[in-house]
């Protein structure tokens, strides 16, 4: 198979989620955790005294507590891929939180009951950083990737007859970073207890030959520890039936091989993600030794010069987004609330895609994907052997990086919704001929793993990997923003189609508007904000409309995945030397997950099911009376008409003269009087379709809350995201308001978090106080352990208080 010309992926993929059962045992080691900071010779003896310490959860972020501080991790470097030939102090580069630094975890656990047929895992996915592990005061493992998964079998190191400890060491050095990478075990930690005849972990890996409407071959090749056993597989479809079964007693070197018919496959795609269940099971003679559950969809994906990227014999482009790993206000501790609800706010805008930026994604993210329907490429590093930072992956590259890459596509190739892998990101190896032999090694290990996805980099050298040969080698050649290279890199690279890796790089401040209007590349301002208009980029980037006329325009151009979809902490361009600016400006939603106007304009577009008509900026502007205010519209139609106070401001319809009015309708010469804006949106026929208005509000008066979920799972980690916001005596939104505000919460849940989504805000996450930044904020209440309501209130001085009740009910309601 030609890989550059043609990849054919007939996969029946899966998500490895292994359930108790008689045959094994999963501990997830969440609650209970002791946890201190700093430097402790002892901390890993077993019968150290820890009383005096912190008790945690895991997932668990240290660092996101703050307080933010300027020196931090200040650097005093030239950013190389943002075009800077000069060194400068960056401030807020990684979020301005204290990740630096050692600290220890340790928790005591009981197994079940061991006998020598026995053998303990021990799974980290996900620990920042260099975690050395002892279980019993004896060492048994370390890692070195923070964003690696990993484990070690430490059966020689427990005991079940009595308590056994676990105790891990964690460092993370300054300069090791271009964002926040948090800090501590923050993803989950599980022991599984099986027997020594089992399914190795991640040693499953399960595919479909061929794929019809009547018929879906499933391959499944699972490698086994043991001799004399026999594998029994049966498949369920999404309402538990049995639809398929097979059966096999021979193994090839530890690896046994099924092929099992289901008949009538339902096909995964983003809009049906249609999931199966495999049950395998292991047998020796009539003795079931292991058990596994697997979930798995059924895709075909096809990547084809001169016709692109196709699923289930259907060509689409890619509408993706670039994610970083944090949550906001939660940091990098995974919580799969947050997560989903990210995810539904991309599939409401339109999205179909995201690309983890740039590291291994969390099980969670990809577990919801698969449910959700989003297409997944799963990226591995940031850097090579090449620096950008000096403490970053390169420390590590020539020892690690295969055994890194290697657990990403074992752990992670049975999910439906990842199409492709990228190896790496911008990295500065992408010059001279050493760094075309990483990649191709990079690239030959990915394939050895998984002969079915192509494998991409996100180039942002073009012109240079034109020349060398790195760009040719790539199964997907995927450009980083360089728009004016997309033609020249079509015609010279082979595989006959070009992604868009990386695109737009966009700045806003959501609720924020900045005159005069107009195109602006590193635009700064006193107030460290950037201009919702949608017009401000940055050195090496664009604007979405220039990403569009691409998209739309060359068939070859395969999608593109926007920088970003939510704004993350660190990395605060064009602020980055600018205190206190301390997250990004390049998110489609904000910090808080509040979207902004740009949310709209990428809605208008990718969302095809469902109107968008959103008018900006807001209307209250005391101060320009008389002053021009141009006033935008995003929506899915092609015309509309503009009032001020009743009185017609014309039609303006979407053209080709520029890419800005190809995909938005502007009246760029409105003078702004208080009052009320209309919009009235015209389908193809000229008929009035839909009408927005926007008025102007009078002096704060009455807060509002409206809450994502108002009944929550009482389970200690289901979240509750309420939007906070406040309105005049008659009911209209305060766009502009900065109200301190305190939140108080009762009954069977606690406050969890704050955020207002201003990135140049000190105010701590975890405190119950925070201001209002234009107009709004998310106050983040979580469950208890127990059933019942939970009542959050919200104060702020010269307002109506607010109220909203909760419910949290058992898991199984």
């Amino acid at each position: 198979m030609n890989l550059r010309v043609l990849l054919l992926l007939s996969l029946f993929f899966s998500l490895f989620q292994e359930a108790s059962s008689q045959s094994r045992t999963i501990l997830e080691l969440s609650d209970g955790w002791k946890f201190q900071k700093g430097k402790s010779e002892n901390a890993f003896q077993k019968d150290f005294n820890d009383s005096r310490w912190e008790t945690v959860s895991v997932p668990h972020d240290w660092a996101i507590y703050g307080p933010f501080d300027k020196e931090i991790d200040k650097q005093e470097i030239a950013i190389e891929q943002n075009g800077e030939k000069v060194a400068t102090e960056k401030t807020g580069r990684t979020g301005a939180l204290p990740y630096i630094g050692e600290a220890w975890y340790r928790k005591d656990f009981k197994l079940p009951q061991l006998d020598g047929n026995k053998k303990v895992l021990i799974v980290f996915e996900g620990a920042m950083s260099q975690p050395q592990v002892y279980i019993n005061s004896e060492k048994a493992g370390s890692w070195n990737y923070g964003y690696s998964y990993f484990y070690f079998d430490i059966t020689d190191y427990v005991s079940a007859d009595k308590e056994n400890n676990l105790a891990v060491q964690l460092s993370n050095v300054g300069e090791s970073s271009r964002w926040y990478p948090g800090a501590g075990l923050y993803r989950k930690v599980r022991i599984i207890v099986k027997n020594k005849e089992n399914f190795n972990q991640w040693g499953t890996f399960i595919t479909t030959p061929f794929i019809s409407s009547e018929m879906a071959k499933v391959n499944i090749k699972a490698k086994v520890s043991g001799e004399n056993l026999k594998l029994k597989t049966k498949i369920l479809d999404a309402d538990g039936n049995e639809v398929a079964s097979g059966e096999a007693s021979t193994l090839f070197g530890n690896e046994f091989e099924q092929n099992i018919a289901v008949d009538n496959p339902n096909l995964w795609s983003p809009e049906t993600p249609y999931l199966y269940t495999a049950v395998s099971q292991l047998y020796s003679g009539n003795e079931l030794k292991d058990e596994k559950q697997t979930r798995f969809g059924i895709r075909e994906v096809k990547y084809e010069a001169g016709k692109g990227f196709s699923l289930n014999g259907k060509v689409r482009k890619f509408k993706g987004v670039c994610l970083h790993h944090d949550l906001g206000p939660l940091g990098t501790a995974v919580n799969k609330t947050a997560l989903r609800r990210q995810l539904r706010i991309l599939k409401d805008m339109g999205a179909d895609a995201v690309r983890s930026a740039h590291n291994m994604p969390s099980m969670e993210q990809l577990e919801l994907c698969d449910e959700m329907g989003l297409m997944f490429i799963a990226e591995s590093f940031d850097e090579w052997a090449k620096p950008k930072v000096k403490n970053g992956y390169n420390r590590f590259f020539e020892t690690d990086a295969e055994k890194d890459v290697v657990n990403l596509v074992r752990a992670t190739r049975n999910h439906p919704s990842i199409v492709m892998w990228s190896s790496g990101n911008e990295v500065p190896d992408q010059w001279g001929s050493e760094g075309v032999k990483r990649a191709k090694w990079l690239q030959d290990i990915f394939h050895r793993e998984d002969p079915t996805r192509p494998v991409t980099v996100g180039m942002d050298q073009v012109q240079n990997t034109m020349e060398s040969g790195f760009g040719a080698l790539l199964d997907i050649p995927g450009l980083n923003y360089r728009l004016h290279l997309y033609e020249e890199a079509y015609e010279k690279f082979p595989q006959g189609f070009i992604l868009g890796s990386e695109t737009a790089s966009t700045v806003s401040s959501r609720g924020i508007y900045k005159f005069p209007v107009e195109k602006a590349a590193m635009k700064q301002y006193d107030d460290r904000q950037s201009s919702s208009y949608d017009m401000e980029y940055c050195s090496w980037s664009n604007l979405p409309d220039d990403d569009f006329v691409l998209q739309d325009d060359k068939d070859w151009v395969i999608g593109e995945f926007v920088w970003t979809g939510f704004d993350y902490l660190g990395e605060p361009t064009p602020y980055d030397g600018m205190w206190p600016s301390r997250s990004s400006y390049f998110g489609i939603n904000d910090l808080a997950g509040l979207p902004k106007d740009r949310f709209y304009l990428y809605r208008s577009r990718w969302n095809t099911e469902d109107e968008t008509l959103h008018i900006l900026p807001h209307w209250n502007w005391k101060g320009r009376e008389g002053e021009t205010t141009p006033v935008f519209v995003y929506t899915s139609y092609d015309s509309a008409e503009l009032f001020l106070n009743g009185k017609s401001l014309g039609v303006q319809k979407k053209n080709d003269s520029t890419p800005q009015n190809r995909y938005r309708l502007m009246w760029m010469d409105v003078k702004y009087e208080p009052g009320t804006l209309k919009v009235i949106a015209f389908d193809k026929d000229g008929n009035p379709a839909a009408e927005k208005e926007m008025k102007t509000s009078g002096a704060p008066h009455q807060l509002v809350l409206d809450a994502d979920r108002t009944t929550i799972k009482a389970n200690g980690k289901d979240l509750s995201f309420v939007t906070v916001s406040v309105v005049d005596k008659n009911g209209i939104p305060c766009p502009t308001a900065t109200n301190q505000l305190k939140f108080d919460v009762k009954g069977k849940g606690k406050f969890r978090a704050v955020c207002n989504g201003d990135a140049t805000s000190l105010e701590p996450f975890h405190l119950p106080t925070m201001k209002l930044f234009s107009g709004k904020l998310v106050v983040i209440v979580q469950s208890s352990s127990e059933a019942g309501k939970i009542e959050l209130s919200v104060k702020g001085k010269g307002l109506k208080s607010a109220e909203i009740v909760l419910k949290s009910v058992s898991e199984d309601e």
